[in-house]
């Protein structure tokens, strides 16, 4: 045989069918012989769903040239997945030698060649990809899908497969779209004119009351800024998390106003959720999933509750994140009793609008298709602020590439005016551990607030020690007999049983025993250290370690966190005693009598790993033990309000103020939002000390540990002056980080030539300073606009770093009724000898009555490249 053609298409019908169709096409020519061909169809665990065969034929046995007939061979499968099964798309002209003696194995393409037959291995793996093709061409949506569907029909060659494997079109905010891809096909499509990036679906995870009085926002003042924006009236937040549980009372819409005009979002229907389920607080509601099935490629099994599909949260931290946004007044909301009071959100008269993309089947999370298409209905809906507690994991993604999908989407939320908070991440205290570190975006730290949940733990010598814990109701009011955990370790050969780790405890000793254990590692928290107690009949837990934040609830025991010198002194007393006893009595709620705030252990730090000269975080606001709607849970299914801590609940914390002052500044820019809240925010501690950050050695905070500050709304509403930037000035960044023009111009769609656009990136105009390698000097340009009084007068206050001299010009600054910008320029000199650290300081402009603070991070060295090992 000499050659021979094969062509192959398919089709695939989604779940719950999930039928594969696939043509075979072929003809063949050659000298006779034994010859015929055949196929195998696997799945990705190369498991065999299906074969073909079919004999070419022989014409007469003088070896004489010969023409087969062509062929056709349809094939239909089910198979058990959520997307298409492996398969190979293309097939071109293949060569059919004989052989003799051993079946050889042809690597290229995947096929075998024997003597007797051809089997083709259809084993090409199809996944979600998103092709990004940037900056949309046409003002018309459905103009804007067509061109995606035509596109996909010129890869796949039909329109029932284009309309097969499209997932989403996103044509909204920005152009492009997700389908399900071969690895040859993405490569092929990725040369397609228009097409930026292709690139495959990722998941991404979330980050997971008291504190709007913590920050100065007190409901019944009249001279804050929630009165003075009358509490975020016709703001509208989005918030793109796990969903909503609608039916929580912070989502009551007594005494909101009504709907914008300009809203043009909907409330979809899904699993236990319809329109009615939308009122003028919770105005609109969507979920997106089709990332997440392709990813998983498992069944859904939604009748044991493990999701809904629909815009209902399953999980909570949507609930949670969205009434900390906006949730409107709830009396009396508690946690067992504690924190009870007046919960509501930072804008309680704002209107929510919910993005369902997180997920909580398999081990849940967010995938970037998933992402992508709520940022783009976002931007079409009419949000004014976007709140998303989600985040990429280190090493983090550049800003032109679409696997940093949080980047792209908020780059085209913010071109079009909304303002987008994000988590900073939680595997803090390490340093440059900070996610979602885009220019365009306000990143949040989390702080702690003045608010504790005190527990007296009274030992049988009288002595009364104080831990933390949320469990009311299952404390034992009196004395009972309390032991250390390693001396009732069920194998004394290994320490497992110091910190509790299942089964590490003879539950014959342990029974009717409070159990003190000790922390050896983060891989064993309290929560798991009261289920081996519980599990060997213990009755209460007191944990020690070292001092991290957030608490969380046992349930079925009492358990008590303590540091570890108070964990000591327990130890120190049972040692001694003969019979040693202890009573642990009911948490209390105790405000004011600490000094606060702290920046939170888990909070992730800068500088950032990929844009350094960039300070993250921006911001940080409240995220410990933040009590905040939740699902009902449990058989009396909670009292709908929890605790919990994480950056997470510091974004929302962030994006209520942002709507708050968004109701007082209508045209305010994002950068706007950004820079007065940097500004302004504050660096002080209850009792006028530094803010200190908990982690490994409790020094004083610094700016990549909470970027300006911890926020204060009321002064951020009146900045004096604020460092503003718009879309052309992150495009000259982008060009200046060393981006090249055409990956540039993919982000925007717009042409954009970098050799004459290219920003140096210290001069992008951010609200502060940060300067990675200063060799001997060097000098930075800003501008600030007036927004206060109009004939302003600005002097210049410098906190210069250490190591590191300053000089501005001018050092005055005078505004009047045609002058409301102006420029200035910073030089850093270096008097250090030796390479060194970051060292930080500041640079304030103030009136007399506003003080516009900007933080300064400089790291001074004496090589072209330093690397701090």
């Amino acid at each position: 045989m000499k050659s021979s053609k094969l062509k192959v298409s398919s089709t695939w019908t989604p779940p719950p069918y999930g039928t594969l169709k696939l043509n075979i096409n072929g003809a063949a020519k050659g000298k006779p012989g034994p010859a015929g061909i055949g196929g195998v169809l696997r799945d990705h665990q190369d498991v065999i769903k299906g074969t073909f065969s079919h004999n070419i034929g022989i014409k007469d046995s003088n070896f004489a040239e010969f023409q087969a007939k062509p062929f056709t061979r349809a094939l239909n499968f089910s198979l058990p997945l959520h997307g298409p099964p492996t398969l190979t798309w293309k097939l071109k002209a293949i060569p059919l030698t004989p052989f003799s003696g051993r079946e050889t194995i042809a690597k290229s393409n995947g096929f075998f060649f024997s003597p007797t037959s051809i089997l083709v291995h259809l084993n090409a793996m199809s996944q979600v990809h998103i092709v990004y093709m940037g900056e949309k061409k046409h003002q018309d949506p459905a103009t804007t899908k067509m061109s995606h569907h035509k596109m996909l029909s010129t890869l796949l060659g039909s329109k029932e497969a284009a309309k097969n494997s499209m997932l989403y079109s996103y044509k909204h905010g920005f152009s492009g779209f997700a389908a399900r891809l071969t690895e040859s096909q993405a490569e092929e499509i990725a040369a397609f004119p228009g097409v930026v990036h292709v690139i495959p679906n990722r998941i991404h995870r979330l980050h997971t009351t008291r504190s709007w009085e913590f920050m100065g926002l007190k409901y019944h003042s009249s001279k804050n800024l929630l009165t003075q924006s009358n509490m975020g009236e016709g703001t509208i937040i989005g918030v793109i998390d796990s969903g909503v549980w609608p039916e929580s009372e912070s989502f009551n819409d007594r005494g909101m106003g009504p709907i914008p005009s300009r809203w043009k979002g909907t409330c979809q229907e899904g699993q236990l959720f319809n329109s009615s389920n939308c009122n003028k607080k919770l105005i609109g509601a969507r979920w997106f999933i089709k990332g997440i099935l392709d990813q998983i490629q498992t069944p859904i099994n939604i009748s044991n509750g493990e999701e809904f599909l629909s815009a209902r949260d399953n999980s909570g931290h949507g609930t949670h994140t969205a009434s900390t946004a906006a949730g409107n007044f709830v009396q009396n909301a508690n946690y067992e009793g504690l924190a009870a009071g007046l919960a509501r959100g930072g804008a309680p008269r704002a209107h929510l609008a919910v993005y369902k993309a997180c997920w909580s089947f398999e081990s849940g999370g967010c995938t970037d298709a998933d992402i992508l298409k709520a940022f783009d209905k976002a931007i079409q809906d009419g949000v004014d602020i976007l709140s998303v507690s989600v985040g990429n994991s280190i090493p983090l993604y550049s800003y032109v590439d679409q696997r940093n999908s949080i980047a792209i989407g908020s780059f085209h939320a913010t071109a079009k005016g909304i303002t987008v908070a994000c988590s900073a991440g939680n595997d803090g205290p390490t340093a440059m551990t900070i996610e979602n570190t885009a220019p365009w975006i306000i990143n949040v730290a989390a702080t702690t607030v003045d608010r504790a949940f005190a527990t007296a733990i009274t030992l049988g010598n009288n002595l009364t020690l104080w831990g933390q814990s949320v469990d009311t109701g299952i404390h034992n009011h009196g004395f009972t007999g309390i032991t250390f955990s390693d001396r009732i370790a069920a194998n004394s050969s290994d320490d497992s049983a110091q910190d509790c780790q299942p089964g590490s405890l003879n539950a014959t000793l342990a029974a009717g025993k409070i159990i003190l254990c000790f922390a050896q590692s983060s891989i064993q928290d309290i929560s798991s250290a009261a289920i081996s107690v519980l599990e060997a009949g213990g009755v209460g837990l007191i944990f020690a370690q070292y001092r991290s934040d957030g608490l969380g609830s046992c349930h079925h025991i009492p358990c008590i966190k303590v540091d570890y010198e108070v964990g000591t002194q327990i130890l120190s007393y049972i040692r001694k005693a003969r019979s040693p006893m202890a009573k642990l009595s009911i948490p209390k709620t105790v405000i004011g009598k600490w000094i606060y705030p702290r920046v939170a252990d888990f909070s992730a730090r800068g500088p950032s790993s990929i844009s350094p000269a960039v300070l993250k975080p921006d911001i940080a606001a409240p995220g410990v033990d933040i009590l905040a709607a939740y699902i009902p849970v449990g058989k009396e299914k909670s009292s709908g309000y929890k605790f919990m801590s994480g950056t997470s609940m510091s974004c929302p914390h962030v994006a209520g103020i942002a709507a708050l002052i968004k109701s007082v500044h209508k045209n305010w820019s994002p950068a706007a939002i950004r820079s007065a809240l940097v500004t302004t925010a504050s660096q002080t501690r209850t009792d006028g000390s530094n803010i200190a950050e908990e982690g490994s050695t409790r020094k004083a905070a610094d700016p990549f540990d909470i970027g300006g500050g911890l926020v204060n709304p009321n002064k951020a509403v009146n900045p004096g002056l604020i460092y503003d930037a718009g879309i052309e000035d992150y495009v000259q960044f982008l060009c200046g980080t060393g981006y090249s023009s055409k990956a540039v111009t993919g982000l925007t769609q717009t042409q954009v030539n970098c050799t004459k656009s290219r920003l140096n990136v210290l001069n992008l105009n951010l609200p502060s300073i940060t300067i990675p390698n200063l060799k001997r000097k060097v000098t930075v340009t800003r501008a600030v606009t007036n927004v206060g009084p109009v004939d302003s007068v600005y002097k210049a206050i410098m906190q210069a770093p250490q190591g590191i001299k300053l000089k501005v010009e001018p050092q005055i600054l005078s505004f009047n009724k045609t002058t409301q910008i102006l420029p200035f320029k910073v030089t850093f000199f270096s008097t250090r000898k030796v390479s060194g650290d970051y060292r930080f300081g500041s640079l304030s402009w103030t009136d007399g009555k506003h003080i516009v603070r900007s933080p300064i991070s400089v790291r001074a060295i004496l090589f072209e490249s330093y690397v701090d090992t």
